[in-house]
């Protein structure tokens, strides 16, 4: 078995059990998960209040100690939105703990630590409120947030105190603080999140960028491919037939039929993870991730090096399993999986998210350069089945699931994890509220074989790039992105399927294009321009 065939095979396994894990959604990822809806408690006077994410900065003796994220009810007076102008206020634990009753200690001017349970929400801060507390911070059973709601029944609410739930870590925490401290206080605001982050825009940019290399990558592949065919030809080698056998140095061309087969077993992959989504679990994908990270790597790095180590890169050596293995490769394949075993034992620390970037930019870069589509139908084929994925199980998904199946899984859900790994992410830069935002693989991946192959039809065709389709389609995919970046912060960070945005703008332009320039039958079908000798044109591929 030769390296190159290894190495398909490599790729094709990673695509299978990591990129077809096709995580589209663009999104920001903040501390707290708030998992309950209040449709069925609409706003109503003394209950009107939107809800809000809280920070309660916590001061121990005087001295600034830890942070934690609540979220506002919808009764009550509303937060503070500076950290300035919020004061610090002496934090007392509630006696009786659920405060269904009136607490025996004294509470002027304090804030109040309640546990959930037992009466309403809306009792327990009546309560306090009477009782002469500032506000009331209840602890959740769970360690998600959950939204502090009206009942039907209750009119005429009159509560003039803050009401805030915090998740039940937080609730321990804070409970340790009081037990081993003199004096615990508290100060709590909710800083609005800027309409705009760097991190997006730095976000886009390694989108299109990866698209860009890999595509002149597979371009310039293609065309040396090309021109090597040509020189068999013209010499009538017989080697030939090898060649046309074994396609262009490894590179994998995909069908309708395995291009629906793509999303078939993305969705299943989809539905497995969020089914069985748990820490062993998460381990698992870091793993897979791992696997197609240092073969994405190693594949860079020796097609970059090999342009000023030639003589090492064509050199080979023999390698049970492998076959021939050229001693570049064997130099650099130390260094990626060195590179990915640090980031998988050091992935939570703050700048992982860069290992993480490098090994997801290679994987994806490798990916675009082995597999191709060889014409405009089977990229139809594909960007369609894609583009109603992505739709269904953003969106549709909660219908039969009661929660966003894609969102959970992209979050770690409950498996106590980030998040898997498949992603590309930038933590905020100017967001008070702190996260990530990120870009799945297959918002890269996806639009970015459409991309690479009208690049490839440019450069065999001879069009230049005002002429050619790339520079449009890669127009069409930027523009795409961005819209969805913009709904990203119209909905309120809320996820947002890229595809949907992205699809219909890059198939749009090329089969606008092809139209009007009377190439769409060649596009469609052959994907690939017309040559001067008949007998070298390349076959309709289905």
């Amino acid at each position: 078995m030769g390296f190159h065939t290894v190495r398909s095979v490599i790729c094709i396994i990673c695509i299978y059990a990591v990129v077809l894990l096709v995580f589209n959604k663009p999104t920001t990822v903040t501390a707290g998960d708030i998992v309950q809806d209040d449709d069925s408690s609409p706003k109503k006077p003394g209950c009107e209040n939107d809800f809000v994410l809280v920070k309660v900065q916590a001061w121990v003796d005087g001295i600034e100690n830890g942070e934690f994220v609540g979220v506002s009810a919808r009764f009550g007076t509303t937060i503070l939105s500076k950290e300035k102008n919020a004061n610090q206020t002496h934090l007392t634990l509630s006696d009786p703990r659920d405060c269904c009753s009136p607490p025996k200690n004294k509470l002027v001017g304090d804030v109040i630590m309640v546990d959930r349970g037992y009466c309403k929400f809306t009792t327990k801060a009546n309560i306090a409120q009477t009782a002469g507390a500032s506000a009331v911070l209840i602890i959740n059973n769970q360690t998600e947030l959950y939204k502090m709601v009206c009942e039907p029944d209750e009119t005429n609410l009159d509560i003039h105190i803050p009401a805030v739930l915090l998740p039940q870590d937080a609730g321990t925490s804070l409970e340790k603080l009081l037990m081993n401290s003199s004096s615990v206080s508290v100060q709590l605001y909710s800083p609005q999140r800027p309409l705009v982050d760097m991190a997006e825009a730095f976000l886009w940019l390694m989108a299109v960028g990866t698209i860009l290399c890999a595509s002149y990558w597979s371009a310039w592949s293609a065309k040396e491919a090309d021109i090597e065919l040509e020189k068999l030809l013209k010499d009538g080698s017989s080697e030939y037939q090898n060649v046309k056998g074994m396609g262009a140095r490894g590179v994998v061309d995909i069908n309708t039929t395995s291009a629906v087969l793509f999303v078939v077993i993305a969705s299943c992959f989809l539905v497995i993870i969020y089914k069985l989504m748990s820490f062993w679990f998460v381990e698992v994908l870091v793993v897979l991730f791992c696997i197609g990270g240092v073969e994405g790597l190693q594949t860079c790095l020796v097609a970059l090096l090999s342009r000023w180590f030639k003589h090492t890169g064509e050199s080979f050596i023999k390698v049970p399993v492998f076959g021939a293995v050229s001693y570049l490769t064997l130099a650099v394949s130390p260094f990626c999986i060195a590179f990915a075993v640090l980031w998988a034992v050091y992935r939570n620390v703050s700048f992982a998210w860069i290992g993480q970037d490098i090994l997801g930019i290679a994987l994806i870069i490798t990916v675009l350069q082995i597999v191709h589509i060889p014409n405009l139908k089977v990229g139809s084929v594909l960007l369609s089945c894609a583009f109603l994925y992505d739709i269904f199980w953003v969106f549709v998904s909660q219908k039969f699931f009661h929660e966003s199946v894609m969102i959970v899984v992209a979050s770690g859900g409950k498996s106590g994890e980030d998040g898997v790994p498949m992603l590309l992410k930038i933590p905020r830069m100017f967001d008070p509220w702190g996260g990530y935002s990120i870009i799945g693989f297959g918002d890269i991946l996806l639009p970015g074989l459409l991309i690479a192959f009208s690049l490839r039809y440019d450069w065999l065709a001879k069009k230049n790039l005002r002429a050619g389709y790339f520079l449009w389609a890669m127009f069409a995919y930027g523009l795409g992105l961005l819209i969805t970046y913009v709904a990203l912060n119209l909905m309120d960070g809320h996820g947002q399927p890229a595809l949907l945005y992205i699809v219909p703008l890059t198939l749009g332009t090329l089969f606008m294009l092809g139209r009007k320039r009377g190439e769409l039958k060649i596009l469609w079908t052959r994907g690939e321009s017309e040559r001067a000798c008949p007998h070298i044109q390349l076959q309709p591929i289905d």
